[in-house]
């Protein structure tokens, strides 16, 4: 589930989100390949050192921000986020639900079909080996 517009998320070291730490740690790992840092001075990113409110939830990136905000990169999809001591907007790397039920859905039809073709293919291999064993029933027969 995402985060409401608006919702208060507490300190990642000190306490747990509305997600849990495996949504702190996905939203965290996502944001960490979406930024390399391209110099020394620049700031760690202030959703990771103090409070913030989600103040857009998570939507696909539009095809400019795809080419100007790093964040966009991993998922293509960005929730801002305005925290709350330093005042600061910030975009996050975040994964749409819809976009995740879509992936699950078609995982699940792919599976379908493969489980579909291996039960043909079991069914075809069973009745080429019942055929191999009547045949050799039909010789021992045949040989009293």
């Amino acid at each position: 589930r995402l985060p409401a517009a608006g919702r208060r998320h507490p300190h990642p070291q000190t306490g747990l989100g509305a997600g849990g730490a495996g949504a702190w740690a996905l939203g965290a790992a996502l944001s960490t390949r979406a930024a390399p840092a391209a110099s020394p001075t620049q700031a760690t990113p202030c959703w990771r050192v103090e409070d913030f409110v989600v103040a857009q939830e998570c939507g696909r990136c539009s095809s400019f921000q795809a080419k100007t905000v790093p964040e966009c990169g991993p998922t293509g999809f960005v929730e801002r986020i305005s925290c709350a001591a330093s005042k600061r907007d910030e975009f996050k790397s975040c994964r749409s639900a819809v976009m995740e039920a879509h992936v699950f859905w078609r995982f699940v039809g792919t599976m379908m079909c493969v489980a579909a073709v291996f039960a043909v293919l079991v069914v075809c291999r069973q009745r080429v080996l019942d055929r191999k064993a009547l045949e050799k029933v039909r010789k021992q027969i045949e040989s009293i």
